[in-house]
């Protein structure tokens, strides 16, 4: 991790109105510097809109990431008790319906207080008593973990918008692509000229444009994902906490270290290798409206094509259908995302000219991770 950012009232330009441009505008604001945010798009539109909207510690790896991941939690329940806006603390169940995702998530369980993670193993009656949306058929039980939380992320970025207007006089401009950066001026399209004492880039489209080469030794690869939102759920019925299956147990670092792992990924490639070719595994959130969102898929590099298989929305409805239970499947839309990640880095941080800095590659964790990691660089 870089040395956090040390200045006095300087003006700050930040490059991309995502979920981490905002928390950096928000830490830069709240140590008094002059914020400004500039965003090639009408409004937020990329990969921070496209996903659940879960906050969700539980998938970081033990140590530094968890803990991260733990304090951008209370910095959500901060800014949302700031901002207002739709913040539910639900927590999360992986659920076992296989005999060896249970054993997983017992061995996980087991070794989860020495390294500081909380969460509690269920049988099948408790977790059922705490979501009607499992599916009680062939369930062993699950792991209930306390820490996560969701929002909803198409209403948020323009709320937290919004509110850095307002508290902190923090400076949109919408539809203006930033085509150079140099001698401490941004330039954008449609001839916007901005002075700088610092600039954050913190958008994957405009590192691609303003520093290419940069991008070819980032290691930096792209990810694409589809998801579906069904419509919202009568008689105010809720899932409770988020929910994921035994898939998502190979997907997340955090359960690397558990003996019985290996066996079940080669379970899963014997039984379903269609999963393992578009990255599916599958979980669901749910927003203040009632809708519940499902997913995903993970296709990387340049296995990403531009149409979209209709086949990877059957499949991770197939899987959905097994571990869960809802009272209304209709979809009401679908839609895909891609957003970049670095292999083996919480995020991706490079200085590519003297008061520059870039920030992006948090793939699929940006919701996570962005408050904490940014609140790193705003300390001083």
């Amino acid at each position: 991790m870089k040395s956090a950012i040390n200045m006095n009232q300087q003006r700050v330009v930040i490059v991309g109105a995502g979920i981490v441009g905002l928390a950096h505008a928000w830490h830069a604001s709240k140590k008094g510097h002059s914020v400004t945010v500039v965003d090639r798009q009408p409004d937020t539109r990329e990969a921070t809109v496209r996903n659940f909207g879960m906050v969700w510690p539980i998938g970081q790896p033990p140590g530094n990431p968890y803990q991260v991941a733990k304090r951008s939690r209370d910095l959500w329940l901060e800014l949302a008790s700031e901002a207002h806006f739709w913040c539910n603390p639900c927590g999360s169940i992986h659920l076992a319906h296989r005999d060896d995702e249970w054993q997983v998530l017992q061995e996980f369980e087991a070794g989860a207080v020495a390294q500081g993670i909380e969460c509690k193993l269920l049988t099948a009656n408790e977790v059922v008593e705490k979501t009607p949306a499992a599916n009680p058929q062939g369930l062993l039980g699950g792991l209930f973990s306390p820490t996560e939380m969701c929002v909803n992320p198409r209403r948020v970025p323009a709320q937290l918008a919004r509110f850095l207007q307002e508290r902190y006089n923090v400076k949109f401009h919408w539809n203006s692509p930033v085509v150079s950066v140099a001698s401490n001026v941004i330039k954008t399209a449609h001839g916007l000229e901005l002075s700088f004492d610092r600039c954050i880039i913190a958008s994957g489209s405009e590192l691609n444009l303003l520093f290419p080469e940069v991008l070819a030794k980032s290691e930096l690869r792209r990810c694409k994902l589809h998801m579906l939102k069904t419509v919202a759920q009568q008689n105010q019925w809720r899932i409770g906490p988020h929910l994921a299956s035994g898939l998502t147990l190979r997907h997340y670092k955090s359960f690397a270290g558990c003996p019985s792992l290996p066996k079940l990924i080669d379970r899963i490639e014997a039984e379903t290798p269609e999963l393992n070719q578009f990255g599916i595994h599958v979980m669901a959130s749910q927003n203040e409206d009632g809708e519940v969102i499902l997913g995903d898929s993970h296709e990387y590099g340049n296995d990403i094509q531009p149409f979209q298989p209709t086949n990877i929305d059957d499949l991770i409805m197939r899987e959905l259908r097994k571990i869960l239970s809802l009272p209304d499947w209709t979809i009401s839309q679908r839609w895909e995302g891609i957003y970049a990640k670095h292999p083996t880095e919480l995020s991706y941080i490079a200085t590519p000219v003297d008061n520059v800095l870039i920030h992006t590659g948090f793939g699929g964790a940006g919701m996570t991770l962005s408050l904490g990691i940014t609140e790193q660089f705003w300390l001083n």
